[in-house]
């Protein structure tokens, strides 16, 4: 943090480099979405504004750990694995003991409150599973999560005999999916989402462990010189990491009724996606969850725009690739400019 502050009074600028790259890109947000207007019918309706930021809560939600995780120099790419995951468990836990033939309708018969915790708690294993191998025994992070996002998805799968599970579920199980905040369209799951990016910011802003989260990803040796325990740092990450997967797995499988294995396929990357165009660092040090929050609605508003435009998913999908492409390039060219 000295360093960052040093910094800054030789730039002659009171704006730290994480501010700096978060007004950028809220500059380039608003540049795309003037573009999207001009091309697309109706996209400045204020519905559809607000359908930018709704429709992608889980992302954010998921954005909030992977940024973390890669401030410290680390990558979380189990988390699409975990979702499915928690969410086939908590259909699973909660489903009727033998209520019929069909295997896939019979569970444990446990209270929807016990199946929901233990869930969560299986998502906070993997989380935990990630951080032994991370910070313990020093094996790569891509490897380890990549590994983990399989494996998830592997039980999840066996679990579901490869289809879903939706059916002898209580009826509080829809509860939380459906839940909408009195006389709004709002649903618990953005409530839940607001909450967690504030809490965040306050956290990330605010507290002695997210600056040493940001010593750890600049220089994780003179972290551990200067008395940091990383590896307490990392595994505290990771875990976190995997109850906002969990969290997400539980909110989904409650909104579609069901336990679906192949659930949130793809999400790992669009999540690493929206913390990149948010300037977090893929070397570590350098980012926040504001800066997420930013890149996340950008890429939602490209995503809109090409469905609006009527391109096929290749399509789509190659448009998000440019886009982040010449996103990253600028937010390093501004920084360059910026140091001079």
């Amino acid at each position: 943090m000295e360093n960052k502050q040093a910094r800054d009074l030789l730039t002659g600028s009171k704006l730290s480099d994480e501010s700096f790259i978060t007004l950028f890109m809220i500059g380039v947000l608003v540049i795309l979405f003037g573009l999207a207007c001009t091309v697309v019918p109706n996209f400045y309706l204020p519905q559809n504004i607000l359908n930018q930021i709704t429709n992608n809560w889980f992302i954010i939600i998921l954005g909030i750990g992977v940024t973390f995780v890669l401030i410290t120099g680390n990558y979380d790419m189990s988390v699409g694995g975990n979702i499915a995951l928690t969410g086939v468990l908590s259909v699973y836990f909660c489903q009727g003991v033998n209520v019929s033939e069909n295997p896939l309708a019979n569970g444990l018969g446990l209270p929807y409150g016990v199946a929901v915790a233990l869930a969560l708690l299986c998502a906070m294993g993997v989380g935990a599973i990630n951080a032994f191998f991370i910070a313990k025994l020093k094996v790569p992070s891509i490897i380890v999560t990549l590994g983990t996002m399989m494996l998830a998805r592997g039980v999840a799968q066996v679990i579901t005999q490869g289809a879903q599970r939706n059916t002898s579920l209580p009826d509080a199980f829809g509860v939380m999916g459906s839940w909408n905040l009195p006389g709004t369209p709002f649903r618990l799951s953005l409530l839940v989402m607001l909450a967690l990016v504030i809490g965040a910011f306050i956290f990330e802003r605010k507290t002695i462990f997210a600056r040493r989260i940001y010593l750890i990803g600049a220089n994780p040796e003179a972290a551990r010189l200067s008395g940091i325990n990383v590896e307490k740092y990392l595994t505290a990450l990771y875990i976190f990491s995997g109850l906002l997967a969990g969290i997400t797995g539980i909110l989904l499988a409650s909104e579609y009724k069901a336990g679906v294995s192949s659930r949130a396929t793809g999400y790992e990357f669009d999540a690493l996606v929206v913390t990149l165009l948010g300037g977090v660092s893929i070397a570590g040090g350098f980012g926040s969850v504001l800066g997420m929050f930013v890149g996340a609605v950008i890429l939602s508003v490209v995503t809109s725009a090409a469905t609006g435009l009527l391109l096929s998913p290749d399509w789509q999908f190659t448009l998000k690739g440019i886009v982040t492409f010449l996103a990253i390039l600028a937010q390093r060219y501004a920084l360059d400019k910026r140091k001079g």
